[in-house]
């Protein structure tokens, strides 16, 4: 059997972790993010041919999982959380892919994430026998994924973060129509300030002894390690047919479904050239083109769950690759501006019938680009949400309206409401111990 890895965090400054407890915890002690000591590595021969996504996802993780009591529990947490397709659709018009993540119940990417954390976290065992609290800031998706993961599961509540009208209609009312153990609350500032929020809630030690707190954003591990399912699976199914890596084009706001991909590559598995597709906010393709890192207030966008200033992940990114001339070695990104995602959007719909969400349309143009300049690789473009949640952008530039998902449309049905909530990090402190007291 594989020895334990043991998890530290991008800052250096916490004691190595198990990988339940850095689940649980979502953040390491000293504000860094957790990381696996090393990335272990596969060859497709150690998966399965046939192998369903549940399949692909326990032979993956389970030397993360190795000598945790949680690994005896990996499958069944495979197959819980891993119910749904995500299919890799032939673009022939493109001589691409598309690979589709947003099949699940609130019909995102997010989903695969938020179901193997909650499907992780019910299965391991909690000394405090009080309620756990779960934080998530949202940009638009993240927050309706754990909402729908988590929603009446005992002995856990949900508190959802989103910035107030910069999220779309749909979004806004999924993030709020759940109740129960699911409470959202529109801030009154940027997704950053919402991620801000919790991070110093998660990092105030005396918030977390009188309220027990954890984390479902990409920063926590058991979000990121399953959304590393999704690319080995297609890459293992398009290398046993073509004897070819595959190469992926992602949108990405945060890094973490980024990221993912990376590792996946890191792993050995063959995943080729990954370029990630940014909206106006840019400061991963300003840091790409040399400069350096520069962190600054998002800005709001069409492709609205990307509109993050200050990607967390990056820390990651960093320790992945060792210093910032490996990762700009490693990785190219691009800006795509809101007058180009309507273009792209409009020009797809009319001269081929696609319906694309803001968010993949930023893959898609970068996808063009590449064609226009004589690229003829068969690129794979993640589309991480379905365009009808997006419909008052989308469908006046496609003309017609826009199938909804079951799943999305019975969200629609419910009654939403969230309560407003001043963007500092006192008023989420004092909101969660007013809300806490019997």
């Amino acid at each position: 059997m594989s020895a334990a890895l043991r998890y530290l965090s991008t800052r250096g400054r916490a004691p190595a972790a198990t990988l339940g407890e850095a689940i649980a915890a979502g953040l390491a002690p000293d504000g860094g993010l957790y990381v696996p000591e090393r990335l272990p590595t596969l060859a497709p021969a150690d998966f399965a041919p046939h192998g369903t996504l549940a399949d692909t996802a326990a032979t993956l993780l389970a030397p993360f999982f190795a000598g945790d009591p949680l690994a005896a529990e990996l499958p069944a947490i495979c197959a819980e959380a891993l119910d749904f397709p995500v299919p890799l659709r032939a673009l022939p018009y493109l001589d691409a892919q598309v690979l589709e993540l947003f099949h699940g119940p609130t019909a995102a990417f997010k989903d695969v994430g938020a179901r193997f954390l909650a499907a992780s976290l019910r299965r391991l065992p909690r000394a405090d026998a009080r309620t756990l609290t779960i934080l998530v800031a949202t940009s638009g998706d993240t927050g309706a994924a754990v909402g729908a993961a988590f929603h009446r599961q005992p002995g856990v509540r949900v508190v959802i973060l989103y910035p107030d009208g910069l999220v779309s209609p749909r979004q806004a009312h999924q993030l709020g129509c759940f109740g129960d153990n699911v409470q959202a609350l529109r801030v009154a500032g940027r997704f950053d300030d919402c991620q801000r929020m919790v991070k110093a809630a998660l990092n105030d030690a005396g918030l977390q002894h009188a309220l027990p707190l954890s984390s479902a954003n990409s920063i926590s591990l058991g979000r990121l390690l399953p959304q590393m399912s999704y690319y080995a699976h297609a890459a293992l199914g398009w290398w046993r047919e073509h004897r070819a890596p595959l190469d992926f084009i992602v949108p990405t706001g945060n890094l973490g479904n980024a990221l993912a991909c990376l590792w996946v590559r890191a792993m050995g598995l063959p995943v080729g050239e990954v370029r990630l597709a940014c909206n106006a906010n840019a400061t991963l393709p300003e840091f790409f083109a040399g400069r350096d890192y520069a962190p600054r207030e998002a800005v709001a966008t069409l492709a609205n769950a990307m509109d993050v200033g200050a990607p967390s992940n990056f820390e990651r990114l960093r320790w992945s690759f060792g210093d910032d001339d490996a990762v700009r070695h490693a990785l190219q990104a691009e800006s795509v501006d809101d007058a180009t995602i309507r273009r792209t959007i409009a020009a797809h719909a009319r001269t081929h019938g696609e319906a694309f969400c803001p968010h993949t349309a930023t893959a898609v143009h970068v996808l063009d680009r590449l064609r226009e300049q004589g690229d003829a690789r068969p690129w794979t473009v993640v589309a991480t949400a379905h365009p009808a949640k997006f419909e008052q952008v989308v469908e006046p530039l496609v003309g017609h309206p826009l199938a909804v998902p079951s799943a999305l449309a019975a969200m629609l049905q419910r009654s939403a409401t969230a309560a407003p909530l001043a963007a500092s990090d006192e008023a989420l402190k004092h909101w969660l111990r007013r809300s806490a007291q019997p």
